[in-house]
């Protein structure tokens, strides 16, 4: 474990408003011209993930280079969705820094309701990694990196644990705050001020209307259905339409807490702060990590925000960055200076 490079003054020294500013309609707009240029330089490309299983991604090739330092895999937190603005202001970046983009949508986020009948839950680790293997199939020959903010944190390390048996050639994952412990977040989650929760149950509840729409006949939700908690709605979830039987099995099927991550073999990073109000500290210091696993941690930066200041920019990108050029091979045409060429491509 190591110290971030991270110091933020004054207000930002908030975790609250860190995680608040971190997708907030601010940085939307204030960096919408960005994110208009990750948006009209994407192809949509639908994924078949196997057993029938279709996700949908946004592929946007680099054009600072004449070949790509890389292709990462961006994956976004619960709720979000590849047209996230901290997802579009990643893939930008990247694209500036020589890299090609995946952004991927999971199951059921953005406008992907029509995909597949089943509904969403966080345990889909196999059909998101088929569709790391399929974007490595359909782009093969670069450095293939998967990142991922939050929840995409947790997919992005599950998938670098998986990658090897099945045969994806994965160069290294990066995770920015990631979902460790689940019952330690729904906890926090309810304990947390409302806001968080009125946040992520807007959004969920909007989502699961839009998929009772598309699909009447299996799912009938009412309106005390709408009403439930978030545990409890998670709850009446799991036990009516998955395998699980309970919302402890469940919550269980997708931590990385502990030693679950001692055998990963492709090398992985992790950014986290001790004051994020979502994902407890606690849970990193007890984690069992391999040797190719590294934690960076820094005081501040609430939930995924590491806001510097008020122009609003995001520390997490410039770690991210400097993490991909320091694990991608050298190119023949790389830099004589590596350092400085990212110093440029941060200032522009």
């Amino acid at each position: 474990m190591r110290e971030a490079d991270f110091h933020p003054r004054g207000i930002f020294r908030n975790a609250h408003v860190q995680s608040v500013l971190a997708s907030s309609v601010l940085r939307r707009m204030l960096f919408r011209a960005r994110q208009r240029e990750i948006v009209s330089r994407s192809v949509e490309h639908v994924l078949e993930c196997g057993d029938g299983v279709k996700l949908q991604a946004f592929y946007a090739e680099q054009t600072v280079r004449d070949s790509a330092r890389g292709l990462v895999v961006v994956l976004h937190g619960w709720e979000g969705s590849a047209a996230s603005s901290y997802v579009l202001n990643t893939g930008r970046r990247l694209l500036r820094e020589g890299f090609d983009v995946v952004r991927l949508n999971f199951r059921d986020h953005g406008e992907t309701h029509h995909l597949n009948r089943e509904i969403f839950h966080s345990c889909r680790i196999d059909e998101v990694v088929g569709a790391v293997g399929e974007i490595a199939r359909l782009f093969p020959a670069r450095p293939l990196f998967a990142m991922g903010y939050s929840l995409g944190g947790n997919f992005a390390l599950r998938v670098a644990l998986r990658a090897p048996a099945h045969g994806i050639p994965l160069v290294h994952a990066l995770a920015v705050c990631p979902a460790v412990r689940p019952h330690a977040i729904l906890e926090s989650i309810e304990r947390a001020p409302w806001f968080y929760d009125h946040y992520f149950m807007q959004k969920w509840r909007s989502s699961l209307r839009r998929k009772s729409a598309l699909y009447p006949d299996h799912y009938a939700f009412d309106d005390r259905f709408f009403k439930l908690s978030m545990r409890d709605l998670t709850a009446e979830l799991i036990t009516r339409y998955t395998e699980f039987g309970s919302l402890d099995a469940y919550l269980d099927g997708y931590s990385i807490h502990g030693d679950r991550l001692s055998s990963m073999e492709v090398p992985a990073t992790v950014l986290t702060s001790r004051d994020d109000p979502i994902i407890p500290f606690a849970d990193f210091e007890s984690l069992a990590l391999p040797g190719c696993v590294s934690l960076e941690v820094s005081q501040y930066g609430g939930h995924c925000g590491f806001i510097r200041d008020w122009s609003l920019e995001s520390y997490a990108e410039d770690w991210l960055v400097s993490k991909l050029h320091a694990a991608a091979p050298a190119l023949p045409d790389e830099a004589a200076d590596p350092a400085a060429e990212f110093e440029v491509a941060r200032a522009s």
